[in-house]
């Protein structure tokens, strides 16, 4: 069933949005047709979607029998419909039919986040922001928005990330990070694509070749410790930086899940599964039993392999270490956790 963009466009805070991320949002939303009797919701549901009347009447019923009429196109059907959660109302089709729209309702509150409003929101000063991103732009942010680490972000750390972040264009054969160099800056790839490798006696080990929307530079940053890797453009391009300090206030803080011991043995009998960071040496050594050995310089060639129906738990001697692997694998769209303070934090299994 299509979509009536002009409708949606009038729903409240749709409207606010810029009309590329209008589309976009569009395009990620359901309609459905409801017969009248018939329920749309229930009491108690916490379902992860927003919904809105697009045609026809809606009764909404709470526990104690108190009653709402919505009807599309009404001031009070402008706006999402029993949008607290847990549903505090039951929502059923009164008219001969009703259609509603359902969307994610994190994915609304993402777009909102870029603090794109409706001119009664702004000042002339800010005139020239109403007009939004421009194409390049906007197809850079959506693909940022779909990708696993920004998915997971709380939305109120999107628009001060976009905000942030630092453009500077780039090209083939410039040396973006040195090994031995301080961590500065964290970076995405915005065009173009690059080459990570490692120093060595006989030349250089290649460890990755990244494209668009990859990112690099988090391990200096996370571990407090200078860079470990080249990274080269193999093409012209342009890059996103972020700086030290946001970076770690605004990326890595919120991704990364710590754990105690305790609760790394309760989630391990739940499933989960466990990685020690370190080299097989080092997990030969005295890693915990019944953990699986990917050492950090391998994780990036090792996702691929792993189930991301399950939850994993990283760890190494301090938690620096993990940390950097959890970042990545929590980029990657895993549901990942660190133990605090690592191995150095308990005395036995």
């Amino acid at each position: 069933m299509d979509l009536d963009l002009n409708k949606f466009r009038t729903l409240i805070p749709i409207n606010a949005l810029y009309e590329d991320n209008l589309l976009y949002l569009a395009e990620h939303a359901r309609v459905e047709r409801y017969l009248q009797g018939e329920q749309i919701f229930s009491i108690g549901d916490n379902d992860p979607d927003t919904i809105f009347l697009m045609s026809g009447e809606v009764r909404l019923m709470s526990a104690d029998g108190d009653e709402i009429l919505v009807s599309a196109g009404s001031d009070r059907g402008l706006h999402a419909l029993a949008s607290r959660k847990p549903r505090r109302y039951k929502g059923e089709a009164i008219s001969q039919s009703a259609t509603i729209v359902r969307f994610k309702s994190s994915l609304l509150d993402r777009l909102l986040a870029w603090g794109h409003f409706s001119p009664e929101f702004t000042t002339p000063a800010d005139q020239e922001l109403l007009d939004g991103p421009n194409a390049e732009e906007s197809e850079w942010m959506m693909s940022m928005m779909q990708t696993s680490a920004f998915t997971r972000l709380p939305a109120a750390n999107i628009q001060t990330l976009f905000t942030q972040m630092e453009e500077i264009t780039t090209k083939a054969g410039d040396l973006i990070i040195k090994s031995g160099d301080p961590g500065d800056y964290y970076y995405v790839i915005k065009q173009g694509r690059c080459r990570v490798t490692l120093p060595s006696d006989t030349g250089e080990v290649i460890l990755a070749e990244l494209g668009p929307c990859s990112s690099f530079g988090e391990e200096a940053l996370i571990t407090d410790s200078v860079r470990n890797a080249n990274v080269t453009m193999l093409t012209n391009g342009k890059l996103m930086r972020l700086s030290k300090e946001d970076f770690l206030a605004l990326l890595e803080a919120p991704l990364l899940q710590w754990i105690d011991y305790p609760t790394l043995i309760k989630m391990a009998a739940e499933g989960a599964v466990r990685i020690d960071v370190r080299f097989r040496r080092e997990f030969d050594h005295n890693g915990i039993r019944g953990s699986i050995n990917i050492p950090q310089n391998q994780l990036r060639a090792s996702i691929p392999e792993l189930d991301r129906d399950k939850k994993y738990i990283v760890y190494c001697d301090s938690g620096q270490r993990s940390a950097t692997c959890a970042f990545l694998l929590s980029q990657e769209g895993f549901d990942v956790y660190v133990l605090e303070g690592g191995l150095s934090a308990i005395t036995s299994e």
